[in-house]
């Protein structure tokens, strides 16, 4: 009797609860897996059990991607945090403690899950891609050649779903657990969180733009009764979840990152083949396109495409630098490293590509024939039709990536990529080999962020000319110095 006391005057002692309702709206497609590898899609759909019409988002899932968001502003990236300390920190005051942790709180958020509104879908294929040929990479298995080629569901961007959290305040910790709540719930409104598969390569991003939040004081009658009800008569709206909430954040992040900010005009054609969602009765081949809320379906540069491009030149860079196997290292480092035969380790990217709209183009469908190299003449059954978008000089391709804790060296070798890209030597898409895919930079901005720092650079093309503007330009000379250093010490 006397231990049943006494864990009962261990209760959290709930005095407030806190009711924070928001949309969340994607701003690019989405894949929230379901697991099921025996759908018609290789990567299919999480749908809603009931209905079959509508996605879902588990409350897992945003939990999962709030808790990283606050570890990742308050210890930075990739940063794997012991029970104790992060017991004692505001991740733990808020989401509890970590799985196994004999001595861990409860979590303070109740996160619920989310039904989408709608369940429009768009399907993409994808392809791994031989650094060496640069063709459709095959795997021998079994005396049978297995191709990596992979179809993906994707919900379109526009989709909406609407997400509920309640807040338990325990007594003394009223505005300790709402400033944490509200740095958390910051990252989707300032759309920093991305959700679902793939997310470092464009997909997942979303915002919440408005908030509604109610506070239930459970220490009068009339606060206790209200929330017994649900009633949400006084509840407070707002694009700003820390006014709503009363609480002062402190801009204190200890995230380190360069950004790539660029904006490039497109010469001649760009080709990145779409698998799926066009009409039957149009070219074979057609340029990708993508929905986007304000737009409709516009022709995308998808980061998938980009980050491979990306990658391989930067290989191609590092191995024409360093010894022999020494570039591999190098880049693995910041791309990621896929499981190989013999060697199930894998690492997650470093580098985040966005996928970005292409505007100011126009589509023209051009006919084909495949030319036999015998005869000369035109292949039998062989006429193809293909539709790239062409632009022009208002056209805008837009590059944005990031590298989380960059090394010096690091960022020298993103900078040599950059520099191809800007000077038309490094395409992007299908068919470079007959010209299409060049870009010709038109201007960048360069963002290097630290806990302790902060420096910025421009580029802009003007005629045949690079005018270089930000803080202590020959820095950026010192990056591609401390690559050679790296790779050939």
């Amino acid at each position: 009797m006397n231990d049943h006391r006494a864990h009962w005057k261990r209760s959290r002692e709930i005095v407030e609860r806190v009711v924070v309702k928001g949309d969340l709206v994607l701003l690019t497609p989405t894949h929230l897996g379901s697991g099921d590898a025996e759908g018609p899609t290789d990567m299919s759909l999480l749908l809603d059990p009931l209905t079959r019409t509508q996605a879902l988002l588990t409350g897992a899932s945003i939990a999962g991607a709030l808790r990283n968001y606050l570890r990742e502003r308050e210890y930075g990236y990739q940063v794997s945090l012991p029970p104790e300390q992060e017991r004692h920190s505001t991740v733990g005051l808020l989401f509890g403690g970590q799985r196994g942790d004999p001595e861990g709180e409860q979590s303070a958020l109740i996160v619920d899950d989310a039904r989408s509104q709608t369940a429009d879908i768009e399907l993409r294929d994808g392809v791994r891609i031989d650094p060496k040929t640069r063709t459709a990479m095959v795997e021998e298995e079994h005396g049978r050649k297995r191709g990596y080629k992979f179809d993906v569901e994707l919900l379109q961007a526009g989709t909406r779903f609407p997400l509920r959290f309640e807040l338990l305040i325990p007594r003394g910790k009223n505005q300790a657990l709402k400033a944490a709540l509200a740095q958390a719930l910051q990252g989707l409104e300032r759309g920093e969180i991305s959700l679902g598969a793939r997310k470092r390569r464009g997909f997942g991003q979303c915002q919440v733009e408005k908030w509604d939040v109610v506070c239930y004081d459970l220490t009068t009658i009339n606060g206790l009764l209200a929330w017994l009800k649900s009633d949400e008569s006084g509840a407070a709206e707002g694009p700003h979840i820390a006014d709503l909430l009363e609480v002062q954040i402190e801009e204190d992040d200890q995230r380190s990152y360069f950004k790539i900010q660029a904006t490039f005009r497109l010469e001649g054609s760009m080709l990145i083949r779409s698998g799926f969602g066009e009409s039957d009765t149009g070219p074979d081949i057609v340029h990708l396109h993508s929905y986007r809320m304000d737009q409709g379906r516009v022709p995308v540069l998808p980061g998938t495409s980009l980050a491979g491009v990306i990658r391989h030149r930067a290989l191609r860079v590092a191995n024409t630098l360093a010894p022999k196997g020494k570039g591999q290292v190098l880049v693995n480092g910041m791309f990621g490293r896929s499981p190989t035969k013999g060697d199930d380790t894998l690492t997650a990217s470093r580098v985040v590509v966005q996928e970005t709209a292409i505007e100011g183009t126009r589509s023209l469908v051009q006919s084909q024939i495949k030319i036999d190299r015998f005869t000369g003449g035109a292949f039998a059954t062989a006429l193809f039709a293909e539709q790239p978008v062409f632009g022009g000089p208002d056209s805008k391709v837009k590059v944005e990536l990031s590298l989380r804790k960059p090394e010096p060296h690091e960022i020298g070798l993103l900078l040599l990529v950059l520099k191809d890209l800007w000077t038309s030597d490094l395409p992007v898409g299908g068919e470079t080999s007959v010209g299409r895919g060049r870009l010709a930079g038109v201007e960048a901005k360069l963002q290097l962020q630290g806990s302790d720092t902060g420096r910025q650079w421009t580029l802009k093309q003007s005629d045949d000319r690079l005018e270089v503007t930000g803080d202590d330009k020959e820095l950026l000379e010192e990056y591609v110095q401390a690559l050679l250093k790296e790779v050939q010490g």
